[in-house]
C-alpha cells in the first residue's frame, strides 16, 4: 500500500513537487492505542515535508512467519532477519532523498524486509526507533544488526546508545520523544480545568487507591485507565489523540513517573507523558528519570513537582499544591511555552534533516514560526485555566 501525502505546488504550474521522503509507516495494521504517538509524529511529518507514506499489509500467516524468523535470528543468525515473516511485497517504483522507517519496537523491523529497493531508490536512510531497553541487547543482538543496513539510527532511550553502538555501524544518537504542541496546547482560548487528577498507563496501586477514596468521597474528579492501555484498540488514531490532549489541557494535576518505572529495568527514560503534560500545561506530579536527559529537555523550574511513586498521603499533597494559585499558574505557562519552543515534533524532523544534510522545506519554516508566535502570545497571556 502506498499513500502519497505531498501537498506543496511547483509555482504556477500546479504540479505537486516530487516526494522526497519515503516514509515507511505501520499504521494501516497495527492498531494499538500505544502507536498513536508514532502517527502523529508521521502525520507532522507529511504536513510540513514532500512525503510518500508507505505501508505495508500482513498476510494471514504473519504470526507463524513471526515466530519462525524469530527462532530462526535469535538461535542461527542475523541473516535470518533479513527474512519477510509475512508482510505483502512493496516495491519502490520512484527515487527518494530519504528513506525513514518508523519503528515502536525492533521488531518492528520486520516490516521492512517486506519493502524492496529502498537502498537503491533512496539517497539516505534513516531508522527510528522509540524503545530498546539495554537488557534486551543479549537476546536481541542478531536482530539489531539489520540496522547497519541503515545510514543513520535513531534511538528514543539514551541509556541504550553506547551499547547498542558497539552492536551496529551505524552512528547511532538519542533524540528525545515530542509531542503535537500546536494540539495540545490550551492557548490561545485557556480552557477550564474540571479534571482534578489525570493518571493514565502505569500507576502505584497506593496512589491509586488513596486518589480512588478520594474520588467516591465526591473531593476531586480522577480520571484513570480501567483497562490495560496495551490491549486498547482505538478507531481513529487521530481521534485518540484529539481526545487525550482534550483531557489532558482540562486536567490540573497530571500524574508522570519515569518509563517503565514499575518493571524493575533500572534504566531512566523520559516517556511520552512528560511531553504531552507540558504542552498542555498541566501541573504534572511524579518521580520523573533521574539522569541527564530529563535535566537538559526539562530545565525550566518545577517542570515537575516530585512526588512519591506510592504516596498514601495524596491529599494532603495536593491540598498545599491547591494553596500555590500564582505559582501553579507560571508552572503551567512555562511548560506550554517550554513545548512550543522545543518539543514540537517538528523540532525532532528539523534535527533529522540536519543529520543528513538536507534543506527543510518551507512549511516546515512556517510550522517553527507559528509555533514561536503562539508561544509570544501564551506569554502574554494572563492564565485564566485554573
Amino acid at each position: 500500500m502506498m499513500q502519497a501525502k505531498t501537498s506543496e505546488q511547483n509555482g504556477d504550474l500546479g504540479v505537486l513537487k516530487r516526494p522526497r521522503i519515503c516514509l515507511a509507516t505501520l499504521r494501516y495494521f497495527e492498531k494499538i492505542v500505544a502507536r498513536c504517538v508514532d502517527y502523529e509524529f508521521e502525520d507532522v511529518i507529511c504536513e510540513i515535508d514532500d512525503v510518500d507514506l508507505i505501508g505495508t499489509v500482513p498476510k494471514f500467516w504473519l504470526p507463524v512467519g513471526k515466530s519462525l524468523v524469530f527462532r530462526l535470528w535469535h538461535h542461527l543468525s542475523s541473516k535470518f532477519a533479513l527474512l519477510n515473516p509475512g508482510y505483502r511485497t512493496l516495491r519502490l517504483s520512484k527515487d527518494y532523498d530519504i528513506f525513514f522507517a518508523m519503528c515502536m519496537n525492533p521488531w518492528d523491523l520486520l516490516h521492512i524486509n517486506a519493502i524492496k529497493g529502498w537502498r537503491q531508490r533512496c539517497q539516505t536512510s534513516v531508522c527510528w526507533i522509540d524503545e530498546i531497553w539495554t537488557r534486551a541487547l543479549p537476546y536481541l543482538k542478531n536482530l539489531l544488526q539489520v540496522l547497519s543496513r541503515f545510514d543513520y539510527v535513531i534511538i528514543g532511550c539514551s541509556g541504550t546508545i553506547q551499547p547498542i553502538q558497539k552492536l551496529v555501524q551505524s552512528p547511532c544518537s538519542y533524540l528525545p520523544p515530542g509531542v503535537d504542541a500546536i494540539r495540545f496546547s490550551p492557548y490561545p482560548n485557556p480552557l477550564h480545568r474540571s479534571i482534578d487528577v489525570f493518571n493514565i498507563g502505569r500507576r502505584s496501586p497506593v496512589t491509586h487507591a488513596a486518589l480512588l477514596k478520594m474520588a467516591e468521597q465526591n473531593r476531586i474528579f480522577y480520571i484513570y485507565d480501567t483497562i490495560h492501555s496495551s490491549l486498547m484498540f482505538p478507531d481513529n488514531y487521530q481521534q485518540h489523540r484529539q481526545l487525550l490532549a482534550n483531557m489532558v489541557k482540562r486536567s490540573r494535576y497530571f500524574i508522570v513517573n519515569a518509563a517503565k518505572f514499575d518493571d524493575h529495568i533500572e534504566q531512566d527514560e523520559v516517556g511520552f507523558r512528560f511531553f504531552e503534560g507540558a504542552a498542555a500545561g498541566t501541573v504534572m506530579i511524579g518521580k520523573p528519570p533521574e539522569n541527564q536527559t530529563f535535566r537538559e529537555h526539562f530545565d525550566w523550574p518545577d517542570a515537575v513537582i516530585p512526588m512519591a511513586f506510592d504516596e498514601p498521603d495524596v491529599a494532603k499533597f495536593l491540598k498545599k499544591l491547591d494553596s500555590e494559585t500564582e505559582h501553579l499558574a507560571e508552572i503551567r505557562k512555562n511548560g506550554v511555552v517550554q513545548s512550543l519552543l522545543r518539543h514540537d515534533w517538528a523540532y525532532r524532523w528539523r534535527a533529522i534533516l540536519d543529520m543528513v544534510g538536507l534543506a527543510p522545506r518551507p512549511a516546515l519554516v512556517a510550522r517553527e514560526q507559528r509555533l514561536k508566535q503562539l508561544a509570544e502570545s501564551v506569554q502574554n497571556t494572563q492564565d485564566r485555566a485554573a
